[in-house]
């Protein structure tokens, strides 16, 4: 089974982009810190590519923007490219699946956008109680 789960923050905004065929792709770079530090107590964290397709990735493009924290499911996929060099490099992408938002709505200045992203909730009205008439008797 191939199934990666990410927490991080946005290294760069995300970049929407469409194929030849017209379908939308998003690119964007998380950094996703590990549990434990180095021996002097620095912080280490990973970096990610991921793509994400189509809707997903429309939304992940209006709502993100660097900085922000974001959850992400997918699956790796390694891939070959040969650089300008012509030297053959092999590059670890994420490809997502589904990508939850996790910095809060209209969190400072840096929100950006995602500040006038729709809300996942709306609040309820609590319904108001009515009485009855209790006479006491067991009903069973």
């Amino acid at each position: 089974m191939n199934k990666v789960f990410l927490i991080g923050n946005l290294t760069r905004d995300p970049e929407l982009s469409e194929t030849q065929s017209g379908v939308s792709v998003c690119r964007f770079g998380i950094a996703v810190n590990r549990r434990s530090g180095s021996s002097d107590g620095e912080r280490k964290a990973d970096f990610y590519n991921v793509t994400a397709w189509r809707g997903l990735g429309e939304t992940v493009a209006r709502y993100a923007k660097k900085g922000n924290k974001v959850a992400v499911i997918g699956n790796i996929e390694l891939r070959t490219y040969e650089d300008r060099e012509g030297v053959e490099r092999m590059s670890v992408d994420v490809i997502a699946q589904d990508v939850e938002f996790l910095t809060p709505r209209g969190a400072g200045e840096d929100a950006g956008d995602y500040a006038a992203a729709p809300a996942a909730h709306t609040e309820r009205k609590k319904p108001s109680l009515q009485s009855f008439d209790d006479d006491g008797d067991i009903p069973f």
